[in-house]
């Protein structure tokens, strides 16, 4: 795998990347720290960047199964670059409107480049380096986000704003050079046949196979697990602190976690070589409950860091293990949209829980609030168990799903 070109230019390309949009995302921060009093028109804001990627994603899933990966990559990457020039013109005029303009060419550009990336990875490893090869992807986008939030922070008592994102400009730009020399074989996708494109209505023709391959809609249903930690990942985290009246357990919580993070990615390889990919699931679903179970004593310093060690090794290992499933099972012809689905189901859930958190903090506290998500996330976790084994599914080393009843 490391002898593949396509490989590093993936790799460099989303470090690279990483790095402009973490300077972006404290760019943005900072802009509305200064235009914006309100915290609430603050979510606003940036909820109508991600509602501009839900509403385009049917668009983005149909057009990378119908066209080249690499050139959906390609343009997006440059509207992506192109898009920064919207936040050159919110800072000159000090518009919060054209802030909302270039979150929505941002947004945009990623339902299109994301669904892409992933519907391109099979065609350039080989289906037993998949695993490994996400595994690494996540741990140079975990590792992008800790230089690239500790760079811009540095970055913005150095130089102005406006060179922030000039630098995340270049960072696009550069992204747009590496997938020009991305060389893909897309002579078995349906981009180099003749797609059917009344067949090809988006969505609706996805749902069908979701549900005719159950390990893919297993999967897809435990992949919210995590979520209902993530969503709401910076309240727990602000919670905490003012619980143990310490602002620097923030960041020993978010060095930990994304250490840990980067681990279970770097180890998942090894652990898939003597684990089924059942037994991953479902193990590290379950430790993802006990991680928030063990929340319940977050008052406690050392307690709190060892939970979110747990959620981050536990995830670094969950994650990979379930895009691999997608990328093998679901069938090529569908990746495109399958991911763009996907991409868009994770934009509503994160911010359902985000909303769902603050609700229950307010009405419950913190302690009270993580029992319940950690019951239902092992409860979730015990019920999927269940029915796998009652209808013995698994998944075979072919391209075929079977359940036997």
């Amino acid at each position: 795998m490391w002898k593949n070109r396509n490989v590093w230019i993936i790799l460099t390309g989303e470090f690279v990347a990483g790095l402009g949009l973490w300077l972006g995302i404290i760019g943005n921060l900072e802009f509305m720290q200064e235009k914006v009093p309100s915290d609430f028109v603050k979510a606003l804001i940036l909820a109508g960047g991600l509602l501009a990627g839900v509403a385009i994603g049917p668009l983005a899933g149909r057009l990378t199964d119908q066209g080249s990966k690499k050139k959906i990559m390609l343009i997006s990457s440059v509207v992506r670059a192109l898009s920064v020039l919207f936040m050159f013109v919110a800072i000159e005029t000090g518009s919060v409107l054209w802030m909302v303009v270039f979150l929505v060419f941002l947004q945009g550009s990623a339902a299109f480049y994301f669904p892409a990336l992933q519907a391109a990875i099979p065609l350039i490893v080989k289906e037993r380096e998949l695993l490994a090869l996400n595994g690494v992807h996540m741990n140079v986008s975990t590792l992008s986000r800790v230089i690239g939030t500790a760079i811009a922070g540095i970055l913005l008592t150095l130089i102005s704003l406006r060179d922030v994102y000039a630098l995340s400009l270049v960072a696009y730009l550069l992204l747009a050079v590496a997938t020009w020399f991305l060389n893909i074989d897309e002579t078995t996708t349906p981009s180099a046949r003749k797609v059917d494109t009344k067949s090809s209505g988006g969505f609706k023709d996805v749902f069908p196979i979701i549900k005719s391959i159950p390990v893919i809609f297993m999967t897809l249903v435990m992949t919210l697990i995590p979520l209902l930690f993530i969503g709401g990942f910076n309240l727990l985290v602000i919670n905490i602190s003012e619980l143990q009246d310490s602002t620097a357990i923030k960041g020993w919580i978010y060095t930990a976690e994304g250490i840990a993070f980067m681990v279970g990615a770097f180890v998942i390889k090894r652990i898939g070589e003597k684990f089924s990919v059942f037994s991953i699931l479902f193990t590290f679903s379950f430790l993802i409950g006990i991680a928030q179970l063990m929340l319940y004593f977050a008052d406690i310093p050392v307690v709190s860091i060892a939970a979110f060690v747990l959620f981050g090794f536990s995830v670094g290992c969950f994650f990979p293990t379930a895009v691999t499933i997608f990328q093998t099972r679901m069938p090529k012809d569908y990746h495109g949209r399958f991911f763009s689905f996907r991409n868009m189901l994770d934009r509503i859930v994160f911010q359902v829980v985000l909303l769902v958190t603050g609700f229950f903090l307010d009405l419950i506290g913190l302690q009270l609030m993580v029992v319940l998500f950690g019951v239902s996330s092992i409860a979730m976790t015990a019920s999927f168990l269940v029915y796998t084994r009652k209808h013995k599914l698994y998944i075979e080393t072919d391209e075929t799903e079977r359940i036997s009843s």
